[in-house]
């Protein structure tokens, strides 16, 4: 009998140890071909999450982020322990007692499945570690595998707090929310310490499903999540009863309900600026890394100046559209049946794409028009409790029927009129279909301060400072005579101004000046002073047009220009953004600068990845310097041209705007310090420019049709884009000051009559002296001693000069060109009258 019971055991110990083996065998086999392509767990020592990439201002305010994911990397150690808490309570309350995977809750999932229960996974926090980094999320036991192997793996490669890390800043929140600390500022406007036990306890309640517990379609769903994750912190012991009972009352108060604002309120609307530096920086490091490599952005822009050349701008742009007495029709209109109800018609404008970026004498207010009377129409405008009116007075300026121009529906922009602070009426607005642009550089730095590319970003995010290429006119004159006075002529150079015809492949070609006269004989300066057309391209002939495209492509204007003598006069399309840069090395001295407009960008660690200014300070490695002695800064930048050449170009320009083609609006302007320009208008006046400058600051403008068509007879750079300049360097002068031109040295004044370029007397005063400033060893010839003609034979009777003559003159001269074709040439031409310059 015991024998049979010891064989009986033994056969059962037999039978177990069989068992357990081919288990065990069986365990290892699967185990074996689970392991087999696991991926690198040793990755995720060297993760980087993606994050925000900031752009900060110079006084270092965050102006605008950038993201694919939007996250706040937040290492372990500065995550509160209730923000820790509320998850270990929703996800893994045994997170510091497992290796990576809880076989109790394993077991406790498999029991309710098999009861008929809800399949959950019982996943851990390092599990959905692995399944978020390593692996897919679909439902599988391959998957589920994978994910509990590579977690005992990772529990033995990293630190618990390093795997915490990992989890709270890279699961998705909602809200295009990455992490808890974006989730934080995007659901309450807080930051990590800032946040209620209520609070983080939302939070711990969305890695689930967030779609799922949305604080407002779906709030009952969110609070019931809510408290059950309260409910849990205090079973375990991170809320006492009182405080639980407390915060499980509290209401879920949130951004999107409104109940606080959104930290986006704080950020000022995208604008050209910030959009250039996405473009322009995502180019250079790559877009991921632009968009996920948390980069620390410091912009050049000044904010101040960025406003008031936005406003400058719009302001122009707006004068001109409500000159042609148009109104457009509304690009954007609500249907009667969303009209019916202020909640309806308000949550319809609320869905319109219109502008809402445009601040022009007061902020521009989306508004829909709900009713038109005769003397009136009522609108429901944004942001405004009740219906307003516009009276029918305030769009007199609008040509054609009043019931013509609107209808019930339309999406329009008001702004409120005040005078002296009094509010007067609501005031009728519209978006300007002419375009244009500005931008502002320091001269020394290449630092861009300021640049608007078009009426509104929000309305048209095209730049036209960076993106439209367009004819530069007369604006590019300064560099054909750059090129000539380096080599050899001075501001005192006689050059014909007379008829010009070139045979050119597509038939004759006549340039004329833009007053459709001639005016014989004239000195350089002149020339650049009235935008002398034909004087210019004489002149480019003389030099060589090979030579003039070498200095426009030297200073960056063009990458190739076209050696064509209508280049000369500016034919050929580039930048605005291209042509102040170019006219910053005039103002400071002939000094090659490269604009920019970032100063540095850190990578997400504080490593200085770029930095712009590559100027040496000696005196900044030494401790300590005399009282009163301020570090040395020694530029290592190269000469674009001769200091004494981008002197004299200064000189000819500040002629422009004291008696030149912008003497009536920048020179009137009386703007307290010398100022230098050009103004530049092409053919048929499609394009608009004024660039000018101070000894700090260079500044330019354009203005025209997206689709170029001519702005009419009287549009011209000086009268268009001067204003816009003046408006915005009294600003900027105000900020930034200004002097005289520094005089470089190796040169001598003499005086010189700009009418004839004759040598006057050092003593000689009048509105005809000028003091012309020569080469050191230069020996010129004044007056009429040698003309510049280009090679262009001079017809007879041509009148060598006139002393007052105007180009605005009635009377005139026949004269026989050099093919023997009759035309008329004022014989008295001022320089007082303002020229619109001219391409042709």
């Amino acid at each position: 009998m015991l024998r049979a019971l010891f064989s009986l055991l033994g056969g059962l110990f037999t039978l177990l140890v069989t068992g357990l083996l081919f288990v065990a065998l069986i365990a290892g086999g699967v185990l074996w071909m689970y392991s087999r392509d696991l991926p690198n767990h040793e990755e995720l020592a060297l993760y980087a999450p993606k994050t925000i990439s900031r752009v900060y201002s110079g006084e270092g305010q965050i102006i605008d982020e950038f993201a694919a994911e939007r996250r706040i990397f937040v290492p372990a150690e500065d995550i509160p322990p209730l923000v820790k808490e509320a998850f270990f309570s929703a996800e893994d309350k045994n997170f510091y007692e497992h290796h990576g995977y809880d076989l109790a809750g394993i077991a406790k999932a498999a029991f309710d499945a098999a009861q008929g229960g809800r399949l959950r996974g019982a996943s851990t926090i390092t599990q959905q570690v692995m399944k978020n980094f390593l692996l897919s999320s679909d439902r599988s036991i391959e998957r589920k595998m994978k994910e509990i192997l590579l977690a005992a793996r990772v529990e033995q490669a990293l630190s618990k707090d390093k795997i915490l890390e990992l989890y709270l800043n890279e699961i998705f929140l909602g809200s295009n929310s990455y992490g808890v600390a974006a989730a934080a500022q995007s659901y309450f406007n807080k930051t990590l310490d800032e946040l209620e036990p209520h609070e983080a306890a939302y939070l711990a309640a969305l890695p689930k499903a967030p779609s799922n517990y949305h604080p407002v379609y779906q709030k009952d769903a969110a609070l019931q999540r809510r408290n059950f994750v309260l409910r849990e912190m205090h079973e375990n012991g991170y809320l006492d009863t009182a405080t639980f009972e407390a915060e499980r009352e509290k209401p879920l108060r949130t951004v999107q309900n409104g109940d606080f604002p959104s930290f986006r309120r704080n950020l000022p609307p995208r604008d050209y600026f910030t959009d250039e530096i996405r473009r322009q920086l995502s180019g250079d490091f790559g877009k991921d890394e632009f968009f996920g490599g948390g980069l620390a952005i410091r912009a050049t822009v000044d904010p101040d100046l960025q406003f008031a050349a936005a406003k400058s701008l719009r302001k122009a742009l707006e004068d001109y559209d409500r000159s042609l007495g148009v109104w457009r029709k509304s690009r954007f209109k609500i249907p009667p049946e969303q009209l019916d109800g202020e909640d309806a018609w308000r949550a319809a404008l609320g869905d319109s794409r219109i502008a809402r970026d445009i601040d022009l004498d007061g902020q521009w207010f989306p508004a829909v028009v709900l009713d038109i009377a005769d003397q009136a129409m009522t609108l429901g405008v944004e942001t405004v409790s009740d219906p307003v009116q516009v009276p029918r007075d305030d769009i007199g300026w609008i040509k054609g029927n009043f019931f013509d121009n609107f209808e019930v529906g339309d999406v329009v922009h008001v702004r409120r009129m005040t005078k002296d602070g009094e509010f007067l009426r609501w005031s009728l607005r519209q978006v300007p279909r002419i375009q244009g642009a500005f931008v502002a550089m320091d001269v020394h730095t290449g630092r861009v301060l300021a640049m608007q590319g078009g009426f509104s970003y929000q309305s048209s995010v095209f730049n036209r400072a960076t993106q439209a290429t367009r004819q530069p006119g007369s604006a590019f004159k300064p560099f054909v005579y750059a090129a000539a006075l380096d080599s050899g002529y001075t501001p005192a150079t006689i050059v014909i101004d007379a008829p010009i015809e070139i045979d050119t492949a597509a038939g004759i070609w006549r340039p004329k000046n833009a007053s459709n006269r001639f005016y014989g004989p004239t000195p350089l300066r002149t020339g650049i002073e009235r935008s002398r057309n034909l004087m210019t391209v004489r002149l480019a002939q003389e030099v060589g047009m090979d030579t003039v495209a070498r200095y426009a492509e030297d200073f960056g204007v063009y990458d190739h220009l076209g050696r064509y003598l209508a280049n000369a006069l500016g034919s050929q399309e580039t930048t605005l953004y291209k042509m102040v840069s170019a006219y910053s090395m005039f103002a400071n001295g002939g000094e090659r600068v490269e604009p920019t407009l970032v100063d540095r960008v850190q990578d997400r660690w504080g490593a200085t990845i770029y930095r712009h200014d590559q100027r040496l300070c000696p005196d900044c490695e030494v401790a300590s310097l005399q009282p009163g002695l301020a570090p040395r800064i020694v530029s290592n930048r190269k000469q674009a041209i001769d200091a004494i050449t981008a002197y004299q170009l200064t000189s000819m320009m500040k002629g422009v705007v004291e008696r030149g083609t912008a003497a009536s609006t920048v020179g009137a302007a009386n703007l307290g310090v010398p100022v230098a320009g050009k103004t530049g208008t092409t053919n048929d006046a499609k394009d608009v420019w004024f660039v000018g400058f101070t000894s700090n600051i260079a500044a330019g403008c354009y203005m025209g049709y997206d689709q170029p068509r001519p702005l009419g007879s009287g549009a011209s750079g000086g009268g268009m884009c001067g204003p816009v300049f003046t408006r915005f360097m009294k600003e900027a002068i105000a900020k930034y000051g200004g002097g005289p031109f520094a005089v470089p040295e190796g040169g001598y004044f003499v005086n010189i009559d700009r009418y004839t370029g004759s040598r006057l007397p050092d003593g000689a005063r009048g509105e005809n002296v000028v003091a012309e400033y020569f080469r050191v060893g230069e020996d010129p010839f004044f007056g009429t001693l040698a003309y510049v003609d280009g090679g262009f034979a001079m017809g007879a009777n041509v009148p060598m000069f006139s002393r007052g003559e105007n180009d605005d003159a009635t009377d005139s001269t026949t004269v026989t060109t050099s093919t023997g074709k009759k035309v008329e040439i004022a014989p008295k031409a001022s320089f007082g009258s303002m020229s619109s310059g001219g391409l042709y």
